[in-house]
């Protein structure tokens, strides 16, 4: 006798036996028990999900010469008929393969013809959204006005494909993706029949791996039950699936973690030795950051064994959620980048080398990582203050003329003359970018002149747009002013946390927002940020030692020599 895939042989015959679908299976038996079976059924859903045996069966209920609560008995000789495949007044089509016009009409012709044995001739088209145009034109008129002795059942996995002329003929039912507790119940009943050996860690693993999908379940378990004698544990399910060994897995979430690149690497090399396919490792690593991240904030860690939880809660103690949610950012583009890249491996060790960096030659901890962004924070605060103070000295006129005049008293005229319009030009751009930056310091609250600057809150809801919600988020409030033609500020009323800064002032970011503000401006611009609230710290004295004109044009880069005679 030829082999039956193991999906085949445990496809439910009945609604009772479909797990997860109870709110279209009681549906139907209330259809069928009322006798109000409708003419065309859509059932909608994705792989795996019961739609092709819900089709079957409620074809074989509603021909069954003796239904129960709406169920076929399974056991007349319709219901023979329709199990061993030689009743022929049930009709499946592959629409994948029989796509074109001249198959539909034959079912248009066909339909005419009253059913052999049956009481309605049923026609189950499966993947129907793979039809023509012409094809769906075709099945129109017959699949709103069918005679009486047939039923249509029409099943898709993309329900958006089909026109809507087609759907408003249909009632349609979608089917959902099944738990994975269902589909381990299910499971368990299927080795019992089947006689299969296997560890409750196996099952769980498997029902993860399905992904809501009960077909798949039973693929993954067929092969691991061809896999040799034995009972099935949850080694060999990771071995047949290529999933790295969890200790792999946590070596270099630790090695991350820890700042240890060369930990990180070694539990690299150990997994390309076992051939493990670096997508699936990276996807494992993911996932096993984020369910660090829910255990740190709901000690919920079902899937993993006493022993794989002792290891999970000591790396949730190190590290902080900001940081875990940082690493599966990056983790994440990473994954985007290496889908598109002929040097997978490369990039994969870079990009966690680039991890484990980190902040590492600072300290080891969150606390002194955190300490040392509030410094970095502190140095760009005292900075702006210095400018804006240097501004305001020039604004004000103190000693400027004084000074300038004693560096140029030894000048010929001519060069004074020259050097006196100079000064007069720089003072005069130095009161005006002091007024702006003087103002950006006070509350934030102002708009500053320009139509790149005004442009700023659509800059920034075009990055919402576009998916971009890392730096959406962190620019929410934010305001831009113009310091100078070169320059615009970005100030944050409500301050920026450190993690917030960390993703600002990322070089791809910063490059992507001066890109956005320079084609507002329709030149090229800089951008600085600027935390409202920072207090002065520059040493006073230390000012007034300096020309002021000269600390001004330094502070903003701006070339200026003194020509001394």
């Amino acid at each position: 006798m030829a082999y039956t895939a193991l999906y085949r042989t445990f496809r439910p015959t009945t609604f009772e036996e479909m797990v997860g679908q109870e709110h279209i299976t009681k549906t139907l038996k209330n259809q069928i028990i009322a006798g109000r079976v409708g003419h065309a059924y859509l059932f909608n859903g994705g792989r795996g999900t019961g739609k092709t045996s819900a089709a079957k069966i409620l074809a074989r209920a509603i021909n069954c010469l003796n239904p129960k609560d709406g169920e076929p008995c399974n056991e007349c000789e319709i219901c023979k008929a329709a199990l061993n495949g030689s009743l022929t007044d049930i009709v499946e089509m592959d629409a994948a393969s029989n796509n074109s016009v001249e198959d539909i009409r034959q079912i248009r012709d066909e339909v005419n013809f009253l059913p052999t044995k049956a009481k309605y001739r049923v026609y189950i088209i499966d993947e129907v959204h793979m039809l023509s145009t012409g094809a769906f034109n075709a099945l129109l008129k017959t699949l709103e006005e069918p005679p009486e002795h047939v039923k249509f059942i029409l099943a898709t996995t993309e329900p958006q494909k089909l026109p809507a002329t087609i759907l408003s003929r249909c009632q349609r039912f979608d089917f959902k993706k099944i738990s994975e507790e269902n589909i381990e119940k299910r499971l368990q009943i299927v080795c019992k029949e089947a006689g299969i050996e296997i560890t409750e860690e196996a099952l769980k693993i498997i029902s993860t791996l399905a992904e809501g999908a009960m077909r798949d379940a039973l693929s993954i378990l067929e092969r691991c039950m061809q896999e040799g004698e034995g009972k099935i544990d949850e080694e060999k399910v990771k071995d047949l699936v290529g999933i790295p060994k969890f200790i792999s897995i946590h070596n270099i979430t630790k090695a991350i973690i820890n700042y240890n690149p060369e930990e990180a690497l070694q539990a690299i090399d150990d997994v390309l030795k076992e051939g493990k396919d670096l997508s699936n490792f990276l996807w494992e690593i993911i996932k096993y950051v984020r369910d660090i991240l829910v255990y740190k904030t709901s000690k919920n860690a079902s899937i993993y064994s006493k022993e794989e939880v002792t290891q999970i809660e000591e790396l949730s103690e190190k590290v902080e959620k900001d940081r875990l949610l940082s690493i599966i950012c990056e983790l994440s583009n990473l994954e985007n980048d290496m889908k598109w890249s002929t040097q997978k491996t490369i990039l994969f060790q870079v990009g966690i080398l680039k991890l484990c960096n980190g902040e590492a030659s600072h300290s080891s901890t969150d606390n002194n990582e955190i300490t040392n962004l509030k410094n970095k924070i502190s140095a760009l605060e005292n900075k702006i203050d210095q400018i804006g103070q240097s501004a305001m000295r020039i604004s004000n006129g103190i000693d400027s003329k004084t000074n300038y005049q004693a560096n140029v008293a030894n000048q010929n005229s001519a060069s004074q003359s020259e050097i006196n319009a100079t000064n007069k030009n720089t003072a005069s751009q130095g009161k005006a970018e002091a007024k702006s930056i003087t103002e950006s310091n006070k509350v934030g609250t102002q708009k500053a002149t320009g139509n790149g600057v005004k442009a700023w809150p659509s800059i920034v809801e075009n990055l919402k747009q576009e998916g971009k919600i890392m730096l959406y988020t962190n620019l929410i409030n934010s305001q831009a002013v113009e310091l100078n033609d070169m320059t615009v500020g970005i100030s944050f009323p409500k301050g920026l946390t450190p993690f917030g800064k960390t993703i600002l002032e990322k070089n791809e970011n910063k490059t992507e927002l001066e890109k956005r503000v320079s084609m507002e401006f329709g030149k090229p611009m800089r951008i600085k940020y600027i935390e409202e609230g920072a207090k002065a710290q520059a040493n006073a004295s230390q000012l007034q030692e300096q020309n002021p004109i000269e600390t001004f044009a330094q502070d903003l880069d701006l070339p200026f020599n003194i020509i001394e005679g």
